[in-house]
């Protein structure tokens, strides 16, 4: 090592006489740089039997003198070679370093000393290949042309560690320069930005909707912060993609070819350039306060682990120039994912879990790294497909019952319903039924479980293990599903009244999840299904981290982390805008994705909570990850092994005379046994029926049908009272249903010919609501339910009414579905209904 006495390190550098081949100018050692032993005398060292130590004030001497060939200063092009005293190619005054001349020479050099991958290689050359590398080119970064931006950011986000080697050759920028952005007060940067339409804070920046981060954003951003809104101090940062069909395209305004790479510095345009085929969209989400804010997107080929986290780097250095602070990070659990995170430096060791990585590398500033939750209980579902059986200590869960559970079919259950009628021998008919919507890893199917096998089926006989394995990954889903500071049990926000249980929940699946083992004996964590089992327990061990870090301290961002935000449910909103924008059933193109992207970002809010926040309307952040979520309903499970099994709406519909129950919750409406009764009633149950279908909620499902209160509720069996063939409503419908006839009624008195335009529906649907507006509360099994999701006008409850009424309207109004409607009529004969008989 170089000395730390100041006059012997003058000593030594005199020695080496070395200049830096950046500045040109005598080099200067940093405090770990080191010297060749070779350079040193024998007699400057002194020997301790088999070791040897540098004599305190021994200088370097053994150096070769300059050797010059042909042309006056040009270096050695080899290592020198011959006695142990040579030079090392050390860069020594009036030698200076024999650098490419050319991109061609440059990229031949990088892929001999294998410092790039050769696709990388091939698509610089094509872009780069006349570009020229003389060092005067490079000197300063106001001289930088577009072309030399261009390679620097494309060399840089592909490459890092070729971008630090080839900053030792030319000067190249600090990589914070790429995304650096212009810290003075956002209103002059805004107004100067307007004025200028070309400007750019930073090389991958881009004003508009173009490639790259959106410099409208970071502005909009900018200013909250500065106006001192702590919901805006700390996010997390998710990434996702999505396909795009491979078309050049001639854009007229730009004169430009379209289509290519493009990551916010320019498009790569050439002839051999390939085209870009997946949008890598980047999003932040507020931790404490529900907001969002799509940060940029990029055009690419091919997306890998190393780019993602290069961007997820560029993203955090952007936000934190801002005043953000970025808690965490989120990605898909899929291959990408985790390639992203080893390039981060997470390690998913199940001995040995490290959740956090540096930013920037070597700083003291720490974030967490997230997988979606949805995404790893769908590898957790593959590998119970896989598996059949998985076993731990002394229990065992077998797929087969969940199998047998989703396929149940409808069957009829005969119980006395009342002293008298044991003793007189009749019984009360009950109808079991699955509710398909039912999610998989939920506490319903638990409990169904276990009632089946109290029941005494066959198929459900010794399922503890199963019921065991169901529960635990229900309880880690509340936790990590968690939305809204209203939630029940394992669902409300992370505070310290309820951490200890949280944390005693993760350590009891680590001890589990270790311990699960397949037919053979082998653990599956170490399998090749493992990831959907680490992506969870990896979580665990963020959430505890952020926890034991940002909200037990004094002085945190928040009392309290909202799960949710650490899920990909935001971003998955915001695409599902975006494709609906591109107006195309398949991959948009580049042109389309771009026109649709700046259709969302001029109507993006960043208020929490708004519905334009993310371009998704009104649909939540719960009713997306029901929707993702459903291939991992009940229902998606019975169409796996039964694909025949599907919607089948037969066009008539024989109502068979059944026994009305006396202890029904509509007894007062079902006691009339009169033909408009029952057609009334079946009409109701029809449109039970026909929601229930498109239902993505087990509680929302739940609430159409009359049950009993004593009997299992909101849970995947239901228990279900039949007129005839069809499903009795449950109360609410019943009413919603007898208010909409009644509205219809008046409404039909009033003939102007114009029944059956859109107007007229919408009056109906007006005059329904307002009729609704004076009634007591409907669905009361929902009340707890609707605390769920987003507290807004559009929850689960009104949607339910709503759809509720126009279901049930449009089949009064459209006589081609009554036609052939049957009803009972007396005990063993049925009576078509039509015309005015109908109702």
């Amino acid at each position: 090592r170089f000395p730390v006495d100041a006059a012997q390190r003058r000593a030594w550098i005199r020695a080496v006489n070395r200049v830096d081949p950046q500045s040109r100018r005598p080099w200067r050692p940093g405090p770990g740089a080191i010297l060749c032993s070779r350079h040193f005398a024998e007699g400057d060292f002194e020997r301790f039997g088999l070791r040897r130590k540098l004599r305190r004030g021994a200088v370097p001497s053994r150096f070769l003198p300059p050797v010059r060939s042909g042309t006056r200063g040009r270096a050695l092009k080899q290592p020198l070679r011959g006695p142990p005293g040579g030079d090392h190619n050390y860069s020594r005054r009036g030698r200076p370093t024999d650098t490419p001349r050319s991109a061609a020479s440059l990229l031949r050099m990088l892929l001999k000393k294998r410092q790039l991958p050769e696709e990388i290689v091939s698509l610089l050359r094509a872009q780069f290949s006349d570009l020229p590398f003389e060092l005067h080119s490079w000197r300063q970064m106001a001289e930088y042309s577009p072309e030399m931006r261009q390679f620097a950011c494309i060399l840089h986000l592909y490459h890092i560690k070729a971008y630090d080697y080839l900053r030792k050759i030319f000067p190249l920028p600090h990589p914070c320069s790429l995304t650096k952005q212009v810290f003075i007060h956002s209103f002059i940067l805004k107004v100067f930005a307007e004025s200028h339409p070309p400007f750019s804070s930073s090389w991958l920046s881009n004003n508009e909707a173009a490639a790259g981060f959106s410099n409208d954003i970071f502005l909009r951003l900018q200013e909250k912060v500065e106006r001192g809104d702590q919901a805006y101090c700390y996010c997390a940062v998710m990434v996702q993609d999505m396909s795009l069909q491979k078309q050049q395209e001639w854009d007229p305004q730009t004169r430009r070819l379209t289509g290519f790479v493009d990551l916010g510095a320019g498009i790569l345009d050439a002839d051999e350039a390939p085209l870009a085929s997946e949008a890598i969209i980047l999003m932040a989400v507020g931790i404490s306060s529900p907001w969002t804010a799509p940060l940029g997107y990029f055009f690419v080929n091919t997306v890998t682990g190393r780019l993602l986290a290069q961007l997820f780097h560029q993203t955090i250095s952007k936000l934190n120039n801002i005043g953000i602070t970025v808690l965490a990070v989120t990605s898909g659990a899929s291959a990408r994912g985790a390639e992203t995170a080893r390039a981060l430096g997470i390690r998913m060791d199940p001995e040995r879990i490290w959740c956090t990585f540096r930013h920037p590398p070597g700083s003291a500033h720490s974030i967490t790294y997230f997988f979606d939750v949805c995404h790893a209980l769908q590898l957790i579902r593959n590998a119970l497909q896989c598996f059949q059986k998985v076993e731990w200590l002394s229990d065992t869960m077998w797929w087969q019952h969940v199998v047998e559970l989703a396929a149940l079919r409808e069957q009829r259950v005969l119980e006395p319903c009342s002293p008298e009628s044991v003793r007189s021998g009749s019984k009360e008919s009950y109808h079991l039924k699955v509710n398909l919507a039912t999610l998989l890893f939920s506490e319903g199917v638990a409990d169904a479980l276990e009632h089946l096998q109290k029941l005494g089926l066959a198929s459900f006989q010794n399922c503890s293990g199963t019921v065991k394995f169901v529960r635990l990954m229900s309880s880690l889903c509340d936790v990590f599903c968690g939305r809204g500071p209203y939630g029940k049990g394992l669902k409300v926000p992370l505070l310290p009244e309820n951490y200890t249980k949280i944390s005693n929940l993760f350590n009891e699946a680590k001890s589990f999840f270790v311990t699960l083992t397949d037919s053979m004996g082998r653990y599956i964590i170490k399998s090749k299904r493992k990831l959907g089992f680490l992506s969870l327990l990896l979580n665990a061990e963020s959430l505890k981290w952020l926890y034991s870090n940002y909200t037990c301290p004094e002085g945190t961002p928040s009392h309290h982390l909202q799960t949710y935000a650490f899920s990909l449910d935001a971003l998955e909103l915001f695409l599902r805008a975006l494709r609906q924008a591109c107006g195309t059933s398949g991959s948009p193109t580049c042109t389309v994705f771009q026109a649709a992207y700046h259709k969302l970002l001029a109507s993006c809010s960043l208020s929490p909570g708004s519905a334009h926040g993310s371009g998704s309307g009104s649909v939540s952040s719960l009713d997306m990850f029901l929707s993702r979520s459903r291939d991992l309903t009940l229902g998606s499970i019975r169409a796996q092994y039964n694909p025949a099994h599907g919607r089948a709406l037969a066009t008539e519909y024989p109502f068979c005379a059944g026994l009305l129950l006396h202890t029904s919750a509509l007894s007062n409406a079902l006691t009339d046994l009169s033909l408009h009764a029952q057609s009334f009633t079946c009409t109701a149950g029809f449109v039970a029926e026909q929601l229930a279908w498109d239902l993505q909620c087990e509680a929302c499902l739940a609430s159409l049908f009359d049950s009993d209160e004593s009997r299992l509720r909101c849970r995947s069996v239901l228990y279900i009272k039949k007129l005839g063939r069809v499903s009795l409503p449950s109360a609410s419908v019943h009413r919603i249903a007898s208010i909409s006839e009644r509205v219809l009624k008046r409404y039909s008195n009033i003939a102007d010919g114009s029944n059956n335009t859109t107007l007229w529906h919408l009056s109906l649907e007006q005059e329904v609501s307002q009729e609704l507006l004076g009634e007591k509360s409907l669905f009361p099994t929902l009340t707890n339910h609707s605390f769920d999701g987003e507290l807004s006008i559009n929850n689960h409850y009104t949607v339910l009414v709503k759809e509720v009424t126009r279901c049930y309207l449009n089949i009064r109004t459209n006589p081609a579905q009554l036609l052939n409607l049957k009803c009972p009529c007396g005990r063993h004969r049925l009576k078509r209904l039509k015309g005015r008989h109908l109702f």
